[in-house]
């Protein structure tokens, strides 16, 4: 197995201020891809350990279900990995937000096998690292435009939101859900 390609952590410039609390939970040593790679496992193996029972369980009135925010964080993904794809390649358009809420509801999580969910979440992985591995290195400084202007993005920081993204939710489940 080859060495991940190493990519620097951006400069706050390079992404919209609330991605701050994603960005801060990646350490600052350029393998976000190695991180992205290793959490899969992680992630599955720390789900599985808990009892079925608690996938299912909310810690208040209209918060998520585990299983909804496992979802979520495929879907977050998904969605950000072709942000990067789309400015990697210059795209000059606005790419619009999503309704993380519609998205859960409709996602209807809790009624999906564990394994069917991971099935999904490990092809979504897979796609992302083949994406960022594969992308020239100045693609990775390309800045695109989300919803509104204050959401400029550079490529290499849609790769540590997605990684941060995961993070945070983990922390979640930890402190809310246990």
């Amino acid at each position: 197995m080859h060495a991940m390609r190493s990519i620097d952590r951006p400069e706050p410039a390079e992404y919209p201020a609330y991605a701050e609390m994603y960005m801060k939970l990646i350490p600052q040593d350029g393998r976000v891809l190695g991180h992205l790679a290793a959490s899969l496992g992680e992630t599955e193996a720390f789900i599985r350990g808990l009892p079925p029972a608690r996938l299912l369980h909310r810690y208040a009135e209209g918060k998520w279900s585990i299983k909804e925010i496992i979802v979520h964080i495929v879907d977050d993904e998904r969605i950000y990995a072709y942000r990067a794809l789309r400015f990697a390649r210059g795209e000059r358009q606005f790419m619009p937000g999503f309704d993380e809420n519609a998205y859960a509801a409709a996602s209807r999580a809790d009624d999906r096998p564990l394994e069917s969910i991971f099935e999904e979440y490990a092809a979504v992985r897979q796609a992302t690292l083949a994406l960022f591995k594969g992308l020239p290195e100045e693609a990775l400084l390309r800045v695109g435009t989300g919803s509104t202007s204050e959401n400029r993005t550079s490529v290499r920081a849609l790769a540590y939101h997605i990684a941060g993204h995961e993070r945070h939710h983990l922390n979640v489940i930890r402190e809310r859900y246990l």
